[in-house]
C-alpha cells in the first residue's frame, strides 16, 4: 500500500486510528526485512553527554510487535552507547518520500552486549557486518588522515574478535506519532502507551 494525493484513491488507513497504527508497523517491519526500503534506515537521536541532541541514520536489524521493541546495533565504544547508559531516553525518525509518510518514536533504550539478545544478534549478522566491530581505533577516535585505521579481513577468525566491540540496542516504544501527506488534507495522529494503555488521538497537521 502506497501513498496517494489522489482522493478517489486513499488508502484505508486515511479515516482510521487502527489501520494507521497497523501501517505503521507494516511499514518498520517492512524495513527490517527489505534493505530497499526507506524504512530501513531511521534516524536515532540521543541527549549528549554535554545535553544537546545527537543524531545518526542507524539500520533497524529488529522489530517486535507485541512488545513494542525494535532493535538496532552498534559499536560498543561509540559515544551513543554512553549517551543511553547514562539516559536511556531516545527517538527514531523514519520517512519515506514517495509514500509521504513520516513516524517519529519515542521510547527507552536498553544496551546488551554479554547477554543472550546480543549473542542471538550478533550470530544473526551478516559477516560484512562484524567486520565492522574490528576496527582499530574505535569509532569517533581521532587519526592522523582519513584511512588512518585498521580494519579487519571478512572471515570467521578474523571477524570474531569484533564480538567484543558489539552492542545490540533495543528500544521499547513509548509513543509512536504518525504524519500522512495527501492533497486530499494531510493525517497526523498520536499513539501512547501508558501502563500497557493504549491512548490514540488525531492531531491538527
Amino acid at each position: 500500500m502506497s501513498g496517494t494525493d489522489d482522493p478517489a484513491r486513499l488508502p484505508s488507513f486515511y479515516e482510521d486510528l487502527d489501520d494507521t497504527l497497523a501501517e505503521s508497523w507494516r511499514r518498520i517491519a517492512r524495513g527490517v526485512a527489505d534493505r530497499r526500503s526507506p524504512f530501513h534506515h531511521p534516524t536515532l537521536a540521543t541527549l549528549g553527554l554535554d545535553g544537546r541532541p545527537r543524531l545518526r541514520t542507524l539500520i533497524l536489524r529488529g522489530c517486535d510487535v507485541q512488545e513494542r521493541s525494535l532493535r538496532l546495533h552498534t559499536d560498543a565504544r561509540s559515544d551513543k552507547v554512553e549517551e543511553i547508559g547514562r539516559d536511556p531516553r531516545v527517538g527514531l525518525h523514519f520517512y519515506d518520500p514517495t509514500a509521504k509518510i513520516q513516524l517519529r518514536i519515542a521510547g527507552s533504550a536498553t544496551l546488551h552486549t554479554g547477554d543472550p539478545i546480543a549473542d542471538a544478534a550478533w550470530a544473526g549478522s551478516r559477516l560484512m557486518s562484524r567486520q565492522c566491530y574490528g576496527i582499530v581505533p574505535g569509532p569517533g577516535t581521532p587519526v592522523g588522515s582519513g584511512g588512518d585505521f585498521i580494519l579487519p579481513p571478512v572471515s570467521e577468525t578474523e571477524t570474531a574478535a569484533g564480538r567484543a566491540n558489539f552492542c545490540a540496542i533495543t528500544i521499547r516504544i513509548e509513543s509512536l506519532e504518525w504524519l500522512y501527506l495527501a492533497v486530499a488534507g494531510h493525517r497526523r495522529a498520536l499513539f501512547r502507551w501508558n501502563d500497557e494503555r493504549l491512548l490514540s488521538k488525531w492531531l491538527a497537521p
